[in-house]
């Protein structure tokens, strides 16, 4: 490969041209989005794009003005400076800094749900034998501190943690305990059906300010096939805990996310509303994932990426449709997406790190004592594919950052890096995910042009990017609304599944 002269960058009109990407939008042939390497961003016509490279702009003209405002140009290299661009890339990445700030603790397998699509391979209520033991925790507890970030997310997951609440609560209060010394910032979650709640489990909740994330999929009918309990109850059960940890926790302590199935892509208003109905202010639409018994069920809960796109539009356009109407309702994942396109922060979202945010933004304790760079990959493991076990909680955090998991994650986890995603123009605001594209495409790297977890990826971005340049003038308030309040209210958002 040869390189261009440098006084190729140097245009007539004295500026130079900054690192660029561009993509042809869907929706406007004649128009490109063109964004710079510290993500900001500019849609203007294809034409435009190509006087600016050949150096025709002039400095009186607002096209200049905004390519300069965005980092795209550099005017009179003699006097301007890359300060501004440098200092937005940092701000951008400064989720490295820290190191991970999400830690799962899974308690136990257990679980009396028998989802087909359940992505942890849950085991039978009775199993004790897949519940976390005390040395374990106690080793999983000194590990949390060995990290250095000063905000520290505890995730309870499962199975269905509360099946052993009393591991949960040991765990709080050694963490608590060691905390008095660290003096870090502690946030309590635990994912959970929220169906056997009991009044002296709340109580210790609210001691120590909990969040609670369960699974709602839509209505009644909906939910139940979903998510099924041999009592055939599994909906009600679902309502009555959301409404019993409201009222001892308050309203937005609880959240909830749905899982879409086949059947779920057929009712896309249904599920929504259902949200409403019951006064959730939040919904996180996710499609299915390639792990647990998700994967042995592909062909019948199973479709195509395209086939979520569009179900995604749709219910995107009832979503906007209902905040026009006066109720404040968001899609999680849109407002992360757009806080990434609207805000030059970073909110530390794992799925959308570069470098990769497994093992970097996120650490998986799971009941046995192994310890997994996230979520992913302890779920391959529960399948028998142990290729991204990090080590066991009595290692060092040392030796798991020194491991031969951690240098193949990391070879395959800076999305610039990556063949497709390099010439990308939305991979300043995206992620590598190398275990994702290892459970689908055997490889870390995987092949991005038939990726998933691309398609999905660029195809809600165009959405968005559609909706926010020819939808309605209010649903750019929404829009602005979602990506502040993502930025403000969830500085590390887990949107992990419930049990």
């Amino acid at each position: 490969m040869k390189f261009a002269p440098r006084l190729a960058f140097e245009g007539a009109a004295g500026y130079r041209l900054l690192p660029m990407r561009f993509r042809r939008l869907p929706w406007d042939e004649s128009s490109v989005l063109v964004s710079s390497m510290a993500g900001d961003w500019l849609i203007m016509p294809r034409a435009d794009l190509d006087r600016a490279v050949a150096g025709e702009l002039t400095v009186d003209e607002a096209l200049f003005a905004s390519m300069e405002a965005r980092h795209l140009i550099l005017a009179d290299p003699s006097r301007s400076s890359l300060a501004p661009l440098l200092s937005q890339y940092r701000t951008r990445k400064s989720y490295m800094q820290a190191g991970p700030a999400l830690h799962i603790f899974v308690v136990s397998l257990r679980c009396h749900h028998t989802c087909s699509y359940c992505q942890v391979s849950r085991r039978p209520t009775s199993e004790i034998t897949f519940d976390m033991g005390g040395a374990a925790a106690s080793h999983a507890v000194d590990r949390l501190f060995e990290w250095p970030s000063e905000k520290l997310t505890i995730e309870f997951q499962g199975g269905e943690p509360l099946l052993h609440f009393d591991r949960v609560r040991s765990l709080v209060e050694a963490i608590v305990k060691r905390n008095g010394t660290e003096g870090r910032s502690l946030r309590f979650v635990i994912a959970s059906t929220l169906h056997d709640l009991t009044d002296e489990q709340l109580a210790f909740m609210k001691e120590h300010s909990f969040q609670l994330s369960t699974s709602l999929d839509g209505p009644e009918w909906l939910h139940n096939a979903n998510r099924p309990r041999p009592e055939k109850d599994s909906y009600r059960r679902t309502i009555e805990g959301i409404e019993r940890g409201r009222r001892a926790l308050g309203d937005d302590a609880v959240s909830a996310l749905t899982t879409l199935t086949a059947r779920s892509l057929t009712v896309p208003h249904e599920v929504i509303d259902e949200y409403r109905k019951q006064g959730l202010h939040s919904i996180f639409l996710r499609p299915l994932s390639p792990y647990g018994f998700a994967r042995k069920t592909q062909a019948r809960q199973g479709y195509p990426i395209a086939d979520f796109l569009r179900f995604y539009a749709i219910a995107l356009d009832h979503i906007l449709a209902i905040n026009r109407d006066g109720y404040l309702l968001e899609e999680a994942y849109a407002s992360l997406l757009l806080s990434q396109l609207l805000t030059p922060f970073a909110h530390g979202y794992v799925d959308l790190r570069s470098p990769t945010g497994a093992g970097l933004g996120t650490v998986v304790y799971d009941y046995d004592g192994q310890v997994y760079p996230s979520d992913e990959a302890r779920m391959l493991a529960a399948m028998g594919d142990h290729s991204f076990a990090m080590g066991r909680v009595d290692e060092s955090v040392a030796q798991w950052l020194q491991s031969p998991v951690m240098r193949r994650v990391l070879d395959a986890g800076v999305a610039e890096a990556l063949p497709t995603c390099a010439d990308c123009a939305y991979v300043p605001l995206c992620g590598a995910d190398p275990i994702d594209h290892y459970a689908r495409q055997g490889d870390p790297i995987g092949h991005r042009p038939t990726s998933d977890y691309c398609a999905k990826q660029m195809g809600l971005f165009d959405l968005l990017l559609q909706r926010w340049e020819c939808g309605e003038p209010a649903d750019r308030s929404t829009f602005e609304g979602w990506a502040l309040r993502q930025n403000s209210t969830h500085p590390e958002p887990t949107l992990e599944e419930a049990a």
